[in-house]
């Protein structure tokens, strides 16, 4: 099976996948991988999992899609869910986290524009990924996805992630800056974390200089690292958040979530999607939510990723190029001192689907419902690749 007809923006596909059931992927030739990577932190319930197929047959059945200009009873229900969960107020729905993330970008502008701002700013980090449009591009802080599509987008400012003095002194030479846009955990940038009060430092510098604090937890949410939102863990309210990925289980669907007076600054003809929020989106994701919720999706999160993360640094004890192993629940990153992209393929000749982001990360995005023996094979296959790489 060919490809030449899609633009090239993937490169050469490693395989043909053709099905997967819970943590395991088939190709054509009916070799299986264990995925340890769920599309990207997407599957975090997993492969065709049964009751998300029902919802996804019956709801096609009944109706896919209408028009926003419609009340859609489960885009409203899902809605009410998520406010519940994070205490935010209200949800703008979108198809993709760069969708959500404009939206979020949008309320920064509304805020700024609302104070009086000529430019309104947004604070970015450092290796930073937001998404792949225009704006999210700029907002993100890799040069390698921004190149050959200047002139980039005005209204942004970047600062080291994980350093409030730096925010500080930013904050002190541009009074047009009106919001932080910040990833909890960076994801694309290495699986970086940061300290344990950082977010509530970030809490009272907005609430001092009247900014939106913007979390991306596009990769982090929906259970990923052990609560629905990894910033819960801080007990801190942030004014917006955004979230995708894993809400779908691989039906696109993007949430931007507002508290507050952020949750008054859209209005009709502010903003809007064709497809976002749909019947059929709308009922996927208020199944995903109500199997995070009602079942031990959390604690398995958490389970997995410990034995993940131990076993990997018990394996690796001494390895001289293994400089960090860190994360939190089923988000894991693993350094090596060197660039390690070949590894990709080589575990995939071992039957495990991994990433490696920021050149030098094994990055690790496996399901949460993986059971012990999973993330244990991932350990045994993984850890002499990384032992034996040169």
């Amino acid at each position: 099976m060919g490809d030449k007809a899609l633009m090239n923006t993937y490169g050469e596909k490693a395989m043909t996948l053709v099905s997967g059931e819970g943590a395991w992927l088939y190709d054509e030739k009916g070799n299986k991988y264990l995925d340890a990577l769920s599309g990207i932190a997407v599957c975090g319930l997993g492969h065709s999992h049964p009751e998300i197929s029902k919802v996804i047959a019956d709801q096609a059945a009944e109706l896919i899609h209408c028009s926003n200009f419609f009340a859609i009873p489960s885009q409203q229900q899902l809605a009410e869910k998520l406010c519940d969960i994070s205490g935010m107020t209200n949800v703008f729905f979108g198809n993709s986290g760069a969708e959500a993330n404009e939206a979020a970008i949008k309320l920064a502008r509304l805020h700024g524009n609302k104070k009086g701002i000529k430019l309104p700013t947004v604070l970015v980090m450092d290796n930073a990924f937001h998404g792949r449009t225009l704006a999210t591009l700029t907002a993100s802080g890799s040069r390698k996805i921004q190149a050959g599509f200047e002139p980039l987008v005005s209204g942004f400012v970047r600062g080291p992630f994980n350093d409030i003095e730096a925010l500080k002194t930013i904050a002190n030479n541009n009074p047009d800056i009106c919001a932080i846009f910040v990833e909890p955990i960076q994801g694309e940038g290495g699986i970086n974390l940061a300290d344990a009060d950082y977010f509530q430092q970030l809490r009272d510098l907005c609430d001092e200089l009247d900014w939106l604090l913007m979390f991306d937890e596009v990769q982090t949410g929906n259970g990923r690292t052990g609560m629905f939102f990894y910033h819960q863990y801080s007990g801190v309210q942030p004014d917006v958040v955004t979230t995708a990925k894993g809400l779908g289980n691989g039906m696109p669907i993007g949430a931007c979530l507002a508290h507050g007076e952020a949750a008054k600054l859209m209005q009709p003809g502010n903003h809007g999607s064709t497809f976002g929020g749909n019947p059929l989106a709308s009922a996927v994701a208020l199944k995903v939510v109500e199997l995070i919720e009602s079942g031990d999706i959390y604690q398995r999160a958490v389970i997995v990723g410990n034995i993940i993360m131990q076993g990997l640094t018990d394996a690796l004890e001494g390895v001289e190029h293994v400089k960090d192993i860190r994360g939190c629940g089923c988000m894991i990153g693993v350094e090596l001192t060197k660039p390690c992209k070949s590894l990709y393929t080589e575990a995939l000749k071992h039957g495990l689907v991994i990433n490696v982001t920021a050149d030098s990360v094994i990055r690790l995005l496996p399901p949460m419902i993986m059971t012990d023996q999973e993330a244990q094979q991932v350990v045994s296959i993984l850890a002499p690749l990384i032992k034996d790489f040169q």
